[in-house]
């Protein structure tokens, strides 16, 4: 594994970018998983992202840190976005998102997300796009 991927398993905001029908950019921090070069993102199907991504699947988001050299480092890309609903397959990944900002999840906020999302945004990404200062 690369220093790339280790920083993407690191990090725990992902800044994803949709457009509306309106064309208007939509920007929202998501908590996410990183795996296989895709990333996931557990919500509902009644979010803006969501309905986005319906009418348009291209997507672009950003994850980084740091706001002092040397320490600065992100990772942009632009890419496709595909809606998982089998409800098996979504409560598998929603698991292990949540596991990823939860300890357990038999904690109430835990289990009350776990039951709202019956959505798996999947981001396929094209060129990734590192910095560093």
């Amino acid at each position: 594994m690369n220093n790339r991927d280790e920083f993407l398993r690191s990090q725990k905001i992902l800044r994803l970018a949709t457009l509306s029908k309106n064309r208007t950019p939509h920007v929202v921090p998501v908590w996410y998983l990183y795996s296989s070069k895709r990333f996931y993102v557990g919500t509902n199907t009644r979010t803006q992202k969501v309905r986005n991504v319906k009418k348009n699947k291209r997507i672009s988001f950003c994850i980084d840190t740091g706001v002092n050299a040397p320490h600065i480092y992100g990772v942009m890309s632009h890419g496709r976005a595909n809606l998982i609903l089998d409800e098996p397959k979504v409560k598998r990944i929603a698991k292990k998102i949540l596991l990823r900002y939860f300890t357990t999840l038999n904690k109430r906020s835990a289990i009350e997300l776990l039951e709202d999302t019956d959505c798996i945004i999947e981001i396929i990404p094209e060129k990734l796009t590192t910095w560093s200062y």
